[in-house]
């Protein structure tokens, strides 16, 4: 880790414990970065839209919700990027509610 490296990272906090977020945005800020907080997935989206940060520090993968993407933007570049950005799986419109619930099955049994 490099200390003191000043850069123009902005990176979203996202915790609904005020005292954790308070220690990384501490932490973050001593670092260079730029930090913006949000308490819950409601308000970490508005923060996104908004701000557009770098990175989203938020719950760990075994404690976040699980993702579908119904789009109907459904090339093979469109589902990648739907995975890289975290996706657990993608429906192409227009879909059969049968093959979408497939998915949600397949997908909570996962979990």
């Amino acid at each position: 880790m490099m200390m003191g490296t000043k850069t123009t990272s902005r990176i979203l906090v996202v915790d609904d414990e005020p005292q954790v977020v308070w220690m990384l945005q501490f932490s973050l800020e001593a670092e260079g970065y730029q930090t913006l907080s949000a308490r819950d997935g409601r308000a970490a989206l508005d923060e996104v839209r908004e701000h557009h940060p770098s990175v989203v520090l938020a719950l760990p993968a075994d404690e976040r919700p699980r993702v579908i993407v119904v789009s109907a933007r459904s090339s093979l570049r469109d589902r990648a990027k739907a995975a890289e950005l975290g996706a657990d799986a993608f429906v192409a419109k227009p879909f059969n509610v049968d093959d979408l619930l497939v998915v949600l099955h397949d997908i909570e049994q996962a979990s």
